[in-house]
């Protein structure tokens, strides 16, 4: 028995429907997209004529090692009383209290001692502080 083969179609894509999302994805876009326009001064700016000069602004340092004792700006005090403390930072500062202060303390310092600098300073009305830390002499450096 013989048997017909079937007739193979052409397989075709329509791509009619793919065209017209397309075209409307095309006009939303363009729709909802807002166009600005961009402006900008034209400025003629100055060049800088002169000398740089340094500026050597001077700051306060109080150092508090891991005993308590107090150095500001290198001085040691007598003893490690707030009023000692508040007397030798007014001598350094003449009554500025705009002038930065560094308290720096060693890193097995008590807190309490930071603590008193730090409030010697607020009494004064000093509030540019900043604090740092200080390895003790020979302990090895841990840098990240």
């Amino acid at each position: 028995m013989k048997f017909r083969r079937q007739r193979l179609d052409d397989v075709n894509v329509n791509l009619t429907p793919l065209i017209d999302v397309v075209f409307l994805l095309l006009i939303f876009f363009m729709v909802s997209t807002s166009f600005t326009r961009e402006t900008s001064l034209s400025i003629d700016l100055p060049e800088a004529k002169g000398e740089i000069k340094e500026v050597v602004e001077e700051e306060i340092e109080i150092l508090i090692d891991e005993g308590g004792t107090y150095r500001v700006n290198g001085q040691g005090l007598v003893d490690n009383s707030m009023r000692t403390l508040q007397a030798a930072i007014y001598k350094i500062s003449a009554g500025d209290t705009t002038m930065p202060m560094i308290i720096t303390a060693d890193a097995q310092a008590a807190h309490e001692d930071v603590v008193r600098a730090m409030d010697a300073a607020g009494q004064m009305g000093f509030v540019h502080l900043s604090i740092t830390t200080r390895q003790p002499a020979g302990a090895p450096r841990s840098d990240g």
